[in-house]
């Protein structure tokens, strides 16, 4: 089930608040806790913490809190990480197998992490028919077949900008459903397609704005 008429802001911070509960899950043996607790923990008010959740049924009960196991595994089912999700990366450069490495570790370690990383694409020629740690590396032009056969639904796209958006397209076409774009472009895409954008640059820009100048001499 899809809600509709749900801002991408709340979307954006239901990990956040799966993760807070992931991590009571390990750490403590705490069955329940407050939208304030989680709220902190999350980095939001309480108040907007109720507010998220509101939108996509009761969870908590007054005097009690949310029953963390069941919150969690409710979020994880408005979230689809309740079954595995193929994912597929683009562009195996610096910053490609970084990810790889970085996803894979993560798939290992994390029983909750459902995102599996099943495919790399890229074209070099000398990349093709290799693999980065156990995944192997196809052509772009084998993209509509591995996307149908290993189900892909999400693709992580770390190609050059001038290369992104003919990239996005050859993916589009052939069936994926999300897209996360490390190319410092814009992509266009239907709406049928989510495309997350993630420009290093540009957050390290803004991010400069908040250090404080310094004087020489």
């Amino acid at each position: 089930m899809r809600w509709n008429k749900i801002s991408d802001a709340v979307i954006r911070r239901l990990p956040l608040y799966l993760r807070v509960l992931d991590d009571l899950a390990q750490e403590s043996e705490t069955e329940a806790i407050s939208s304030q607790e989680l709220g902190i923990r999350a980095g939001v008010g309480p108040a907007l913490v109720r507010k998220d959740l509101a939108w996509f049924g009761e969870f908590g009960k007054q005097g009690v809190g949310y029953e963390i196991g069941f919150l969690r595994d409710e979020l994880r089912k408005i979230l689809n990480l309740d079954s595995r999700l193929a994912v597929g990366l683009v562009g195996v450069g610096s910053l490609g197998v970084a990810l790889t490495r970085y996803h894979l570790k993560r798939f290992a370690e994390d029983a909750s992490f459902n995102l599996q990383l099943e495919a790399l694409f890229d074209s070099d020629l000398t990349k093709i028919g290799q693999s980065v740690e156990g995944v192997p590396v196809y052509g772009l032009e084998d993209i509509p077949r591995q996307v149908k056969e290993k189900g892909l639904k999400i693709v992580i796209i770390t190609v050059p900008a001038q290369n992104a958006q003919d990239v996005a397209n050859l993916f589009i076409k052939a069936g994926i459903q999300g897209i996360l774009n490390f190319a410092p472009v814009k992509l266009k895409a239907p709406d049928t397609v989510h495309v997350v954008d993630t420009d290093v640059s540009l957050e390290l820009q803004r991010l400069a704005y908040y250090v404080p100048k310094t004087t020489n001499g």
